[in-house]
């Protein structure tokens, strides 16, 4: 059990983490320093590399999580905050799910035809689904560790 534990706080932090940093950090800087010509192309395969951590992620925190869940006896045995926690998790793997299917999918496809503006557009849905996971990890985050204790 201790093993599935770490594990799933390890895919926890590799997801929630990867966009805290291209968020908050990444994204200003590249802002500032990277032409907005440029800019598609970078963020493309910047996610590209993410992406595929990501997918891990998800694939363990399903895994570990469900496992979990089971030797703590089901869903009816287990905390308010794990049942919180892992409604806000599918919530956060649907939204990934819709980033990586449609407008990434398409900032692929803009940046692979030469069309800046149309890669600068869905770089900006991308930021936009993005914040509104990160601030839904966060949350996870907050309740899956300290919930127990509230």
């Amino acid at each position: 059990m201790g093993m599935s534990v770490a594990l799933h706080t390890l895919a926890a932090v590799i997801w929630v983490g990867g966009m805290f940093f291209a968020y908050l950090a990444m994204r200003p800087a590249v802002v500032k320093v990277i032409d907005a010509s440029q800019r598609p192309t970078l963020w493309c395969h910047t996610l590209s590399l993410f992406f595929r951590y990501v997918w891990g992620s998800v694939v363990l925190l399903l895994a570990t999580g469900y496992a979990l869940i089971g030797a703590y006896g089901g869903m009816g045995a287990v905390g308010w905050h794990i049942h919180v926690m892992h409604g806000l998790g599918l919530l956060m793997m649907l939204i990934f799910l819709h980033i990586y299917f449609a407008p990434y999918r398409r900032l692929k496809q803009a940046v692979g035809e030469g069309n800046v503006e149309e890669g600068n557009r869905r770089v900006g849905q991308i930021r936009q689904f993005v914040a509104i996971n990160l601030a839904i990890g966060i949350v996870v985050v907050i309740i899956g560790s300290g919930g127990r204790f509230w």
